[in-house]
């Protein structure tokens, strides 16, 4: 609500429930939807035609739970996308501005420009404490720091679960869809302290930034055993073979059926 306050669009927030009768296993999916980032009052300087892509996490999971239905695969799965334009007028988010979650914890507004991570925050909240799944993922074109450290060849892995990150890394190596894990070491979260809220938004340095925003998400997980974070910011919208210009990839839709099947 924050984020899209600035607007003319209201946010919407989806839930798609998928339910199998064999299912044995209950998957939860979350997907940043940011339909368009100026970056708020802490507006983005260059690049900013490119960011219709900010909802390639919500495209991917949405696209990849379309396609688990169409094939009836067994697994109960419930898919949250937070959708929301980041846009700027009189009634925009401030930085310095102390904003609720679903989760209860305070968060200071440090960039508005960091707002991929409030609304997953929700979500995230949302699914866990509703739905209670088994295992959680949420993808996100979350910073530019992950474009940073693996280009435009692979997305940043972040997750509490080893067995979950190694069965996510094995499901995208056979189809080309790459991800590659960072430390979610718990020394990064002091870098999201603030001295007037529960937590800060951004850290202001930059360093660890693709590190810093998964620590701020794990907050918001009610610290759920088996979750996983992909900011997949460098490889959801890219040069293909499809368009003349730069397009979606769909990255993560066909990682997350493969990574389902092999879990069958």
């Amino acid at each position: 609500l924050a984020v899209g306050r600035g607007s003319a669009k209201e946010p919407k927030f989806i839930i798609l429930e998928y339910r199998h009768p064999e299912a044995k296993t209950h998957l939860g999916l979350v997907g940043k939807g940011v339909t368009f980032d100026t970056g708020g009052l802490n507006i983005k300087t260059q690049g900013m035609h490119h960011m219709k892509s900010d909802m390639g996490g919500a495209a991917a999971v949405l696209g990849a739970t379309q396609v688990i239905a169409d094939l009836k695969i067994p697994i109960n799965l419930t898919t949250i996308v937070p959708a929301v334009e980041n846009a700027v007028d009189k009634d925009a988010y401030l930085p310095s501005e102390i904003i609720a979650s679903h989760a209860g914890l305070s968060i200071e507004v440090v960039d508005t420009d960091a707002e991929g991570r409030l609304i997953l925050a929700d979500g995230l909240s949302y699914l866990i404490e509703t739905y209670k799944p088994d295992q959680v993922i949420d993808m996100a074109t979350l910073t530019g720091s992950a474009v940073g450290t693996f280009g435009y060849e692979c997305a940043a892995l972040f997750s509490n679960d080893s067995k979950l990150s190694e069965t996510i890394q094995n499901a995208g190596k056979g189809i080309g869809e790459k991800t590659w894990p960072l430390p979610i070491w718990e020394e990064y979260a002091k870098e999201m302290d603030s001295e007037i809220a529960d937590i800060r938004n951004y850290h202001g340095k930059p360093i660890a930034g693709a590190i810093t925003a998964a620590k701020f998400l794990q907050a918001f997980t009610h610290e759920h055993p088996s979750w996983a974070h992909l900011d997949i910011a460098g490889v959801a919208f890219a040069d293909t073979d499809f368009a003349k210009t730069k397009s979606g990839t769909a990255f993560g839709v066909g990682l997350l059926l493969k990574f389902i099947e092999n879990q069958l």
